[in-house]
């Protein structure tokens, strides 16, 4: 049996739960998530697979 995870999905999974648990997290979860992809598109890592 194999088990292929990948984050993205996991991460989604967590912070649906958290969001669930406490709504006001979803701007902190947001801004979070805009960060680091604005990072990553600045650093040219746009096809790094999250």
């Amino acid at each position: 049996m194999t088990l292929n995870l990948s984050i993205g999905p996991l991460v989604s999974l967590i912070a649906g739960i958290l969001i669930l648990i406490m709504p006001r997290l979803l701007n902190v979860i947001v801004a979070m998530y805009l960060i680091v992809i604005g990072v990553l598109g600045l650093l040219g890592m746009h096809t790094l697979r999250l």
